[in-house]
């Protein structure tokens, strides 16, 4: 297992603090949680003793910590195909195919893009959830982003928190949208249907903003971006407002046929097997060199094959993808 030392001086200014709390501000590279996690497993002495979180320090005390970090075993290293848009010492930008689970769960126990994470680096099982900062739901394709150290993983975490980083989406709803807003709503379990969410009083805090790109006769191709990152938020949110993802099976309902379809517009329409939602960007700073990097992805097949039926051509739905997004502000 790999092995964690660090020698740290109480300062000054930090006297009387609790022991966990010096120690995060003195090692940023780590959570809290996770050194108050070591302190109490007796990986940490305060001159020479071994303290509990709560021990008040005072100036000029002697931290030793000596912590192996824990391998999960539990998830099983697995050939997975996804796309490595980008990679350096600190992090991983991965494309997620739609139909693809991000983490182990009932019903999927394996196959999932976890798996194939561990497979594609095996030093990513000393880190929670293997690095992975975020999810994306199972039929929702797009761009994932994946801490490779502790230090990465809690400057991203913080970072995430902070709301710094930004993920931008691409989303085909039921309906005309006549303009871009904010849905400021909570979410939480559906009081009746477990397997739903919706917005409900006392759920916890969810902010979506969204823009129009295009209309169509029957819907609307929007950018959206998030705040925050509730379970199911953007499918929730747009159904919350009357205009549900197309595909969506769990909030959006039957396909919607706009009048005069054509038969092939009615047949892509019907044969999409999932939600239109796409995670086509990522804008966020590099934890360790502090430049801010941004990535794009291109719609894949089925949806830019929709859009392009719904706008009358191939080249009017080029036209719309490469509308939408030149940049992460879009």
């Amino acid at each position: 297992m790999p092995t964690v030392r660090h020698h740290v001086t109480i300062e000054p200014g930090q006297e009387g603090r609790r022991l966990d709390q010096a120690l995060a501000e003195l090692l940023p590279d780590y959570s809290r949680s996770r050194i108050k996690a070591w302190i109490e497993a007796g990986a940490v002495r305060l001159d020479g003793m071994l303290p509990v979180p709560r021990t008040r320090v005072a100036a000029g005390q002697q931290a030793e910590i000596t912590a192996e970090v824990t391998v999960d075993r539990e998830v099983v290293a697995q050939a997975v195909g996804f796309e490595v848009v980008h990679e350096d010492e600190a992090v991983l930008v991965v494309l997620k195919p739609a139909g693809l689970v991000v983490h182990p769960g009932a019903g999927n126990p394996d196959a999932t893009l976890e798996n194939g994470l561990r497979h594609h680096d095996p030093a990513l099982a000393t880190l929670p959830r293997s690095g992975l900062l975020h999810r994306l739901d199972k039929d929702t394709s797009g761009l994932v982003l994946v801490a490779k150290t502790l230090a990465a993983h809690t400057h991203l975490t913080r970072d995430l928190q902070e709301r710094r980083i930004t993920r931008e989406y691409r989303a085909l709803v039921n309906g005309v949208v006549t303009a871009g807003g904010t849905v400021d709503a909570p979410i939480g379990r559906h009081p009746t249907q477990r397997t739903r969410m919706a917005v409900v009083e006392g759920g916890r805090e969810a902010v979506t903003h969204y823009r129009v790109l295009a209309r169509f006769a029957a819907h609307t191709w929007l950018a959206v971006r998030l705040e925050t990152g509730r379970t199911h938020q953007i499918r929730v949110h747009l159904a919350h407002l009357g205009f549900s993802i197309v595909g969506d099976p769990l909030y959006g309902g039957r396909p919607r046929i706009p009048p005069a379809a054509s038969p092939t517009l009615i047949a892509a329409l019907r044969a999409l097997r999932r939600q239109a939602l796409h995670a086509c960007a990522l804008q966020f700073r590099h934890p360790v060199s502090g430049d801010s990097l941004e990535f794009h992805c291109p719609l894949p097949r089925d949806l830019s094959g929709l859009l392009a039926e719904l706008a009358g051509s191939e080249s009017a739905g080029r036209r719309i993808e490469a509308l939408a997004w030149p940049t992460a502000s879009n």
